[in-house]
């Protein structure tokens, strides 16, 4: 069966919607050519203990982040389906909208990916993207670059990126970058720390903190170490 339309889906709880959802939406629908981007959330995540706001809060912090970014429709289903699976969420969307499903996905995620509902039935009806969580912020000019899942091992973030810079110049400018980035995806007030360090510089994306380090004072800290398992950084379509 030849499909007119390719829609994305990016489902989650969105507690709350941050940049990552949003670069991999615009990432998705340039190289993909989707139609749209659903973003489905979730009343609660079934591998999450437990959300920290309210339905009508995660809309509204959706709705900020996607601003004018019309090819992104924020949707709520579960009332519609009576399920949180995604499997029923994929067989509704193939039912109603006669469309090929793009299914889109951080590395985090991918990590868990075997403990979801049907997971390989998932992978049979539609196509999932899986997108690094480095790519988002195109900080590729790094080196050494690593990054860590935090959820349930710290409050402070969702992430950590750890990263190399050249000398304190390429530091500087990597961690500049980094900033506005973060500021055009709708995060307004991160901030740079470390501004007096020729070797460190922390950018604080609020639930995504960069730490870009001089190769010796990396080694140092060895933070990598403190937080271990990494978040892999493969990028695939299933």
């Amino acid at each position: 069966m030849r499909f007119k339309n390719k829609i994305g889906v990016l489902g989650g709880s969105f507690d709350p919607a941050h940049i990552g959802h949003l670069a991999i939406s615009k990432k998705a629908v340039k190289k993909y050519k989707l139609k749209k981007i659903i973003w489905a959330i979730t009343l609660k995540n079934p591998l999450k203990k437990k959300n920290n706001t309210s339905i009508s809060q995660r809309i509204q912090s959706c709705k900020k982040i996607i601003k004018l970014n019309n090819f992104i429709k924020i949707k709520f289903y579960e009332k519609v389906i009576r399920s949180n699976k995604t499997i029923d969420l994929i067989n509704f969307l193939k039912r109603t909208t006669k469309a090929e499903i793009y299914f889109l996905m951080g590395a985090d995620n991918l990590i868990n990916f075997h403990k979801w509902y049907k997971w390989e039935a998932i992978s049979k009806k539609c196509k999932i993207i899986v997108f690094d969580i480095i790519e988002t912020l195109d900080i590729n000019k790094a080196q050494d670059i690593v990054s860590i899942d935090l959820k349930d091992k710290s409050s402070m973030a969702d992430y950590m990126i750890i990263a190399s810079g050249t000398s304190s110049r390429h530091i500087q400018a990597l961690s500049e970058q980094v900033l506005e980035k973060l500021k055009d995806n709708g995060i307004k007030n991160s901030k740079i720390e470390g501004k007096d360090s020729n070797e460190w510089k922390l950018v604080d994306g609020i639930d995504l903190i960069i730490h870009i380090f001089h190769p010796e004072k990396r080694k140092f800290y060895e933070l990598e170490k403190m937080w271990s398992e990494l978040i892999p950084n493969e990028k695939l379509i299933i």
